[in-house]
């Protein structure tokens, strides 16, 4: 297993009217891994990245980056991170290229002129270089702000929400620079309520609601553990409402009655198909198309949560 080169633990954070934003988060995140942090609104996702790059202070517990403490050790810690938050905070009127420069240097580091254009390159902002900042679009002014967090070369990045308010095509070319980033080592954390992009890109998902980590696993394997698989049965004729011989099966049946929808668990040794399509048969339904469909992450997340806040 690959080292990690986030490690959190028991980390809590609390504010002065009680609020408990982080409740004993334990997480360890693995060297050169995409990590998906999942949760609904006011779960924690932001404060538990605000705790890691040293924005917030933590209540209690320990968060150590590539083996540094982020209190005792902040700058060596926060040197490794590299942060790209919900918030479009740009200065309007520095051009693209010095905005990416000035926070290299903050960094520390030297000047890279070289370093610098292949970043904006490959974030297609090398033409807007010497563009005002107010005078980009909004998924421009995305881009500079990943550029601005790539700017001295970070072990780790986090996205907060990084396409939230991007077209469709600029997304795609995001994570198409998240991949070659994960490809040259960088370990990638980001938050997104796109979660079909978490299910497509992500290595693994963690869950966190009301400030806890509910589980933290293989995206493949939890797809595979708590996904389910719908058999889509077309009807030759339409149907007015399950008859009662097929009611032992888990059923139902769509808006018009042409189709019945049956759900069964991927991981059972028999998936009761074979002896449900006999039944059919037995009771007088002609099938005119069968097929089948994997539940999304989607659902699987809304189990996952719903799960939580049960009493």
């Amino acid at each position: 297993m690959t080292d990690p080169i986030v490690e959190i633990s028991n980390l809590a954070k609390s504010y002065p009217d009680g609020f408990v934003a982080l409740n004993g988060v334990d997480l360890s995140i693995r060297r050169g891994e995409i990590l998906a942090l999942l949760g609904p609104n006011g779960a924690g996702k932001t404060t538990l990245i605000s705790t890691v790059c040293g924005i917030a202070i933590p209540t209690s517990g320990t968060i150590r980056v590539g083996g540094h403490d982020v209190v005792d050790g902040f700058r060596a810690a926060r040197r490794m991170i590299g942060l790209v938050p919900q918030e479009l905070t740009l200065e309007p009127f520095e051009t693209v290229g010095d905005t990416v420069r000035f926070s290299r240097g903050l960094f520390g580091q030297p000047r890279d002129d070289a370093y610098i254009e292949t970043i904006l390159r490959d974030l297609s902002l090398w033409d807007k270089r010497d563009s005002k900042i107010i005078e980009l679009s909004g998924g421009m002014k995305r881009r500079v702000l990943i550029a601005k967090a790539l700017s001295h070369a970070p072990q780790v990045l986090f996205l907060d929400e990084p396409t939230a308010g991007v077209d469709v095509e600029l997304r795609r070319d995001m994570w198409r620079v998240v991949e070659k980033l994960k490809d040259g080592g960088t370990t990638i954390i980001l938050t997104t309520h796109y979660i079909e992009e978490a299910e497509a890109i992500a290595d693994r998902i963690a869950v966190i609601n009301k400030g806890q980590i509910m589980l933290v696993e293989d995206t493949a394997s939890l797809m595979a553990r708590m996904g389910r698989k719908e058999a889509l049965i077309d009807l030759a004729a339409p149907l007015s409402a399950i008859p009662d011989a097929l009611k032992p099966y888990d059923l139902s049946l769509n808006a018009d009655g042409c189709q019945l929808i049956y759900a069964y668990d991927t991981s059972a040794e028999r998936t009761g198909i074979r002896r449900l399509l006999n039944d059919l048969d037995a009771a007088g339904i002609a099938m005119r198309d069968l097929s089948t469909r994997q539940s999304s992450l989607e659902e699987v997340f809304v189990q996952l949560v719903h799960e939580g806040d049960a009493p």
